[in-house]
């Protein structure tokens, strides 16, 4: 192995770049799997930068899978599948195929949980909402189950629950979120059915597990009895149920929705932990804040020097997540994004943007493979 230094040669537009690179003080300029987005991140590369050559010493390691990837397969399979259930015309292997998109999201989760956890956010539109919603709460879920310690049955059956959940409003739901106007009486009798629609849509299907059923159910009862269909309350809710209900929730708040506002991460959070016992079981919301950090991955955060970037790991504590800089403190997007500890004093978050505060920045869109690498490649 060897220090060699950066040449316009090893380096091209569009390309993820193989090593990491480092300044001539030894501080990291860029890590590996950052994609080259201008031709002036390369003269800056050119012209600092040194990385560790390791050519002819062995087979270079296999690139990670792409957790992005994964999901987007996770999505496409499950709008066919929900798609023919709502039909009554699903296929006699369901539960296996279902299982198989179940299998998608965990292998995900575990290739890179940051990324699974980012395409909540930054991700909506690569699918319909009702696929992208089943995906996105079937990834809170999981990291739920690992936390809780469910076991194999119990989190297979949680996780098939959170994909199926909404089956029968399967034809309203895009509309649903699409409308700038507050549900009407017909929509709202609709909304409030699909629980016990869905779960008979799965028998007819051919789904027995009770857990996963049950989960169904249950997922809009609230803890005081004033949720819907039956009732229910407190312990009369199923637990796996009450696990699907919180991440149904956190995962709708924050949806891209014209009838709704959109909320942030943090407060979506925020209310789900004021809302302990009312709506949600309080210890519950507690943990799913432990899980995502009072920052989730993804968020977007304007930091005390006034940068702007995107949370792109958790940190030693939750209140201080690394930060990925995108937009310098003047407005102008980073031709190479910045990576920053919030534990500093100047790199400390000042505020949660939302997406309004964002779109009045005009910034790019932003890529995911150039914040995370290869697993968040398309």
């Amino acid at each position: 192995m060897k220090i060699r230094r950066v040449t316009a040669a090893d380096l091209k537009l569009g390309m993820l770049i193989p090593w990491n690179v480092y300044g001539d003080n030894g501080a990291l300029l860029v890590r590996k799997g950052h994609m080259i987005a201008s031709a002036n991140q390369i003269d800056y590369l050119v012209e600092r930068g040194s990385f560790e050559d390791h050519s002819g010493q062995h087979e270079p390691a296999r690139e990670p899978d792409s957790a992005l990837r994964k999901l987007n397969a996770a999505s496409l399979e499950l709008q066919a599948l929900l798609q023919a259930v709502a039909l009554r015309a699903a296929p006699p292997d369901l539960r296996r195929r279902l299982e198989e998109v179940a299998l998608l999201v965990s292998d995900a989760v575990a290739v890179n949980a940051d990324v699974a956890t980012a395409t909540i956010l930054h991700n909506q539109r690569a699918a319909s909402y009702a696929a992208r919603h089943g995906i996105d709460t079937a990834v809170v879920v999981q990291l739920l189950a690992k936390a809780k310690q469910l076991s194999l049955e119990e989190t297979a059956s949680l996780t098939l629950a959170a994909l199926t959940m909404n089956v029968a409003m399967l034809d309203q739901h895009q509309r649903l979120q699409d409308s700038r106007l507050e549900l009407s009486a017909a929509d709202r009798a609709v909304v409030q059915a699909h629980p016990e629609a869905g779960v008979q849509l799965l028998r007819q299907a051919g789904i027995a597990d009770q857990a996963w059923l049950d989960c169904i159910l249950h997922h809009h009862e609230n803890e005081d009895g004033s949720g819907y269909p039956l009732r229910k309350s407190g312990a009369q809710i199923p637990p796996l149920a009450r696990l699907l209900a919180l991440a149904d929730r956190y995962c709708a708040r924050v949806a891209e929705r014209a009838w709704r506002k959109t909320m942030t991460p943090h407060a979506a959070l925020r209310d789900l932990l004021l809302e302990s016992n009312v709506t949600v079981d309080g210890n519950l919301a507690a943990l799913l804040i432990r899980e995502l950090g009072i920052y989730p991955i993804g968020t977007y955060v304007r930091l005390i020097n006034g940068e702007i970037g995107v949370v792109s790991r958790r940190g030693l504590q939750s209140t201080t997540p690394h930060v990925e800089s995108v937009i310098g403190p003047r407005g102008a997007p980073l031709d190479v994004f910045l990576q920053r500890d919030t534990r500093a004093e100047l790199h400390g978050i000042r505020e949660v943007l939302s997406l309004a505060q964002l779109a009045t920045l005009q910034a790019p869109p932003l890529r995911m493979e150039q914040v995370w690498g290869r697993s968040a490649a398309v």
